[in-house]
């Protein structure tokens, strides 16, 4: 066979085929007929059932998870999962409360950040000077690389905080849902200013205690936070100056005049006045810089966060929304930063959104009914339905599963919990078409090697910058509609040989906390006959099921894409600048760099790419010696079209 052909075949092995519809039940074009007929049989076998769940409930199984279900029942482990609040999660907690940024309290945080940003204006009015000397412009590059500094810690330790909570955490549910809502509500820690101070609280306040909540408080506590606000440039829309306002109060304000008195010289000084008062409020408003409706938000809010695209409203839909959120801001840093409302730069006229009207005179009330009319909508239970069974059953999710999603999201006022239980029990998440059908995202693929190999959570910035040289640097994405959600946006030749790298570099020790030689599975074997230690990897890490082509390569150790004329021996093939130093400390923005083509590095999904260049253009694993004997299985393993997929 051909490089070439052996290529185009692990892209297509790796790659996501449409997945057929399961059968569709008598009555699918009428969903609620469809909640009433639907059948409760799983086509998978028992054990399988239990790899199913674990693959997609979990980031993967740890050694020993399987038995662990097993032994409590696979239905009650799912209903453990979905309360997370009474699963004891208490280890990881002290691991994460180690990371000394992002547990120091906000208000230190953005004060810091004040003074810093203040510090900073003051010395560079001083550099404008001529008279400044060399030790002040010393001064300024300091008081920058002090702010970067703090701005490079608080971002790097919370990507690393999610990496840990997704190894470590024993509410893995809720760890997946976190992830899976993070990336529906995305938000990207470069934008600038105090973002990444914000983003702390987004995640482990805003998101993460309401991941299984119900949809109507996650979308008003996401529209209040400051992390959203700022990014999406709520903070700075207000009413256009044509629109009528609310006083500091909250009643009826805008423009006052002063009013004319009866008759006699006092009319006309009276008018005087209104007219000086008024071309001296035109003369201000000029002068200052052009402020008004801001639609970025109104419009991400039905198209991404809650209808879809496809949802039904229109363009004047998305200015009435923004005008129902103009007022819905942030507190100055050096006040705390948190939502406020203020009134006085709320568009108070009528509004109508979606067919409903808002009455004029009111504030806080327009954005809320806004949430109330989005959450409960026929088009948002579909949306949000649709995109949890992607997440969980299969990239092209059947139109009965998501009818029935959607008729139990209207049913339980939006109960997330409830919704993602009817697809995680469903006949079609256990069926045979969904079994191994997901491909893994980068984040996916470094987290369950991870603990596939039973590693400890890693406190440095390493894993998060394996996961961003993949691909997905966390919080990385700059465009509001997150990373894809589909297996195919991931594929193509040098992601794959990527990936495969990646498994040999975790195999020969360059991913912290991970010792192949710590488990008892594969210490047992070091000396065992190759055939063997295939047998026991297999069982260790694949679950005991590989498919003939993967078993060869294991037991030949000769992977056809890391062969001569695929990129050479690629692991080899890249220079120690472009490796993974053993200290390297990476900011957001240089792991969005990384995943965006500058820096040299090109690991960004749907690059149409080819043969050894391509192979080259993913950097991050260089000089990871020849494996031979079990840690080359254990590479080879990692990187197999089993492992790859969930």
């Amino acid at each position: 066979m051909t490089i070439t052909k052996l290529i185009t075949v692990a892209a297509a092995v790796l790659g996501v085929a449409p997945i057929g519809a399961s059968a569709q039940i008598a009555g699918a074009k009428n969903p609620a007929k469809s909640v009433i007929a639907r059948s409760d049989v799983r086509e998978l076998p028992a054990d399988q059932q239990i790899i199913q769940a674990l693959n997609r409930l979990t980031f993967g199984p740890r050694p020993g998870d399987a038995l662990k279900v097993r032994a409590i029942g696979l239905d009650k482990w799912i209903d453990q999962q979905l309360h997370p609040e009474k699963i004891d999660d208490s280890a990881i907690d002290r691991f994460v409360a180690g990371y000394p940024a992002i547990n120091r309290d906000q208000d230190d945080l953005l004060a810091q950040y004040t003074q810093q940003q203040r510090e900073r204006r003051e010395v560079k009015r001083e550099r404008a000077d001529s008279t400044m000397t060399a030790a002040d412009s010393m001064a300024l590059r300091k008081q920058i690389q002090q702010l970067g500094n703090l701005t490079r810690q608080v971002v790097t330790q919370l990507q690393s905080s999610r990496v840990a909570r997704a190894v470590a955490s024993e509410r893995q549910l809720q760890e997946v849902m976190t992830d899976f809502w993070e990336n529906h509500f995305n938000i990207y820690a470069q934008k600038g200013g105090p973002e990444p101070y914000y983003l702390r609280d987004f995640d482990q306040s805003v998101v993460r205690p309401r991941a299984l909540g119900k949809f109507r408080d996650l979308l008003e506590a996401v529209a209040q936070s400051p992390a959203m606000l700022f990014y999406l440039d709520n903070a700075r829309s207000m009413a256009d100056s044509t629109r009528p306002t609310l006083n500091a109060r909250g009643g009826p304000g805008g423009v006052r005049l002063v009013p004319m008195r009866r008759g006699g010289l006092g009319t006309m000084r009276g008018a005087m006045r209104a007219a000086e008062q008024m071309q001296r409020q035109q003369q201000q408003q000029q002068q200052r810089p052009r402020q008004g409706l801001n639609e970025n938000y109104g419009r991400e809010l039905l198209e991404l966060h809650t209808l879809g695209v496809d949802g039904g409203y229109t363009q004047q839909d998305v200015i009435n929304v923004a005008r129902a959120f103009t007022g819905w801001t942030i507190k100055p840093p050096a006040q705390g930063g948190g939502f406020i409302f203020r009134p006085q730069v709320h568009d108070a006229g009528e509004k109508i959104v979606l067919g409903h009207k808002l009455a004029a005179g009111r504030g806080m009330e327009d954005a809320e009914d806004v949430l109330d009319i989005l959450a409960k909508s026929p088009a948002t239970a579909h949306y949000i339905s649709f995109k949890l069974a992607r997440r969980f059953v299969s990239d092209s999710p059947s139109k009965a599963l998501v009818d029935h999603a959607s008729q139990v999201y209207l049913k339980t006022d939006g109960d997330i919990r409830e919704v993602v239980r009817a697809i995680i029990t469903s006949p079609e998440f256990f069926s045979q078409q969904a079994f191994r059908s997901k491909v893994k995202s980068p984040f996916e693929v470094v987290v369950s090697a991870m603990r596939a190999l039973n590693a400890a959570p890693d406190s440095t910035p390493r894993s998060a910058q394996v996961i961003a040289f993949l691909g997905q640097p966390i919080f990385g994405h700059q465009a509001p509609n997150g990373w894809p959600e589909t297996g195919e946006a991931w594929m193509n030749t040098g992601a794959i040989l990527n990936r495969i790298n990646f498994g040999m570099a975790v195999a020969a020790g360059r991913l912290p906390g991970v010792d192949i030689r710590s488990l008892p599975a594969l210490d047992t074997i070091r000396s065992a006959p190759r055939d063997k230690q295939v047998d026991v990897v297999v069982a260790t890490i694949l679950n005991g099921m590989v498919s003939p082509d993967t078993r060869a390569v294991l037991v030949s150790g000769e992977h056809p894409l890391l062969a001569n004329g695929a990129g050479g021996n690629a692991i080899q093939d890249m220079s120690p600048a472009e490796a993974v130093p053993d200290n390297a400390a990476m900011s957001g923005q240089e792991m969005a760099d990384g995943a965006n083509g500058r820096n040299g590095v090109r690991v960004r999904p749907n690059q149409n790419a080819g043969g050894k260049r391509a192979a080259l253009q993913g950097r991050g694993f260089a000089n990871i010696p020849q494996l031979s004997g079990l840690p080359q299985i254990v590479g080879l393993a990692l990187g197999s079209p089993e492992f790859q997929r969930h």
